[in-house]
C-alpha cells in the first residue's frame, strides 16, 4: 500500500547505501514509503577489492560498472528514485584524485547546497537521512562533505529566500544521522568467536570511542537482512563475498545478533519521545496537512 510517507538518504558513494541502514529503507519500501537515494559520487577512486573483477575491462569502465552495481542495489534494497548528485570521487587526501577540479570536495557549497536542495523540493521528504558532523573512524573527504552539503540543505529547502531557481520550497521534518554502534561490533564479534572459534574483528579495531549515548533510534530490521547482503554483494567491485567483514556470520545468525539499524536524530521540528523505534515517528500519526509544515 501505498504511504503519503517519504524519505530521502543522502550517501557519498555506491556501496554505502548497502552497508548503511539497508535495512530501514527496505522495511519502509515493504510499508509503501516512498525512499529516494542520493548518491553524491561515481566511485571513480575506489579499489577493486574483489580479485574475482580485477579484470581490465572493469578497471578501464569503472564508473560505469559501479554505476550498475548501484543500480541493482538499489532496486534490491526497495529504493524507488536514484538520483547522482553529479561530482566525482574525491579519493583519499593523499590520493592524485582528490585534487580533480571536479571532486565532491573540491565543489563550491553552495552549488553543492542548491542541487540537493533541488531534488529536497522536488521530493518533498519529511525525513532526511545522512552522515554525522561528528566523523571519526572513516576521515574520508567525501563522508565529510555529505554532512556539510545535506546540514544547510535541510533549511535552506524550506527557505524561499534561498535558491529559489531550486523549486517551489518544502521543509523536511526530521534529519538524521546514521550511526555504527559499538554494541553491534561487541556482539558480533563475540558471535563470532562463539560460532566460529575465531573473529575478523582485532582488538585494535574494536579499542575505539564509544558514541552509543548519541544513538536515538533503533529501527528493527531483522527481517531485511538478507536485502542488506544481497546489496553489497550487488557491488561486486567492491565487496568479496568471501571476506569475513562484511560476513562473519550465517545470515540467519547475524541478523538476530543485532537486528537494529542505528540513527542519531540530529534535527526535529515534530514533537517526538526519545529513544524512537520509527524514523516517522511524530509524522506518521500527523495529518497529512500537517506533515512537513
Amino acid at each position: 500500500m501505498e504511504s503519503a510517507l517519504r524519505m530521502l538518504v543522502v550517501h557519498a558513494h555506491p556501496d554505502d547505501e548497502a552497508s548503511k541502514g539497508a535495512g530501514t529503507v527496505a522495511r519502509y519500501h515493504e510499508e509503501g514509503v516512498r525512499s529516494v537515494l542520493v548518491c553524491c559520487t561515481g566511485g571513480e577512486a575506489g579499489d577493486i577489492l574483489n580479485p574475482a573483477m580485477d579484470r581490465p575491462e572493469v578497471r578501464d569502465n569503472l564508473a560505469e560498472v559501479r554505476r550498475q552495481e548501484l543500480d541493482r542495489s538499489a532496486e534490491i534494497i526497495g529504493y524507488d528514485r536514484v538520483v547522482m548528485l553529479g561530482y566525482r570521487d574525491s579519493g583519499m587526501p593523499d590520493m592524485p584524485e582528490n585534487a580533480h577540479p571536479d571532486a565532491f570536495a573540491n565543489a563550491p557549497l553552495d552549488e553543492a547546497v542548491e542541487r540537493l536542495v533541488a531534488i529536497i523540493r522536488d521530493e518533498r521528504p519529511q525525513v532526511i537521512v545522512t552522515y554525522s558532523d561528528h566523523q571519526k573512524g572513516y576521515l574520508h573527504p567525501d563522508h565529510l562533505r555529505v554532512n556539510d552539503i545535506t546540514v544547510p540543505a535541510f533549511d535552506a529547502a524550506g527557505d524561499p529566500e534561498r535558491f529559489p531557481d531550486a523549486g517551489e520550497p518544502w521543509q523536511p521534518s526530521k534529519l538524521y544521522y546514521v550511526a555504527w554502534s559499538l554494541e553491534r561490533l561487541l556482539k558480533t564479534h563475540k558471535a563470532c568467536l562463539e560460532v566460529n572459534g575465531e573473529s575478523p574483528f582485532s582488538e585494535e579495531f574494536l579499542d575505539r570511542e564509544s558514541e552509543d549515548h548519541l544513538i536515538t533510534t533503533k529501527v528493527e530490521v531483522e527481517r531485511f537482512w538478507d536485502n542488506r547482503c544481497d546489496a553489497l554483494l550487488a557491488h561486486a567491485t567492491q565487496v568479496d563475498p568471501n571476506e569475513g567483514f562484511w560476513f562473519p556470520l550465517p545470515r540467519d545468525v547475524a541478523a538476530k545478533v543485532y537486528p537494529w539499524d542505528d540513527y542519531e536524530l540530529a534535527k526535529s521540528l515534530v514533537e517526538t519521545e526519545l529513544p524512537e523505534e520509527d524514523l516517522f515517528a511524530g509524522i506518521a500519526d500527523r495529518p497529512m496537512s500537517e506533515v512537513g509544515a
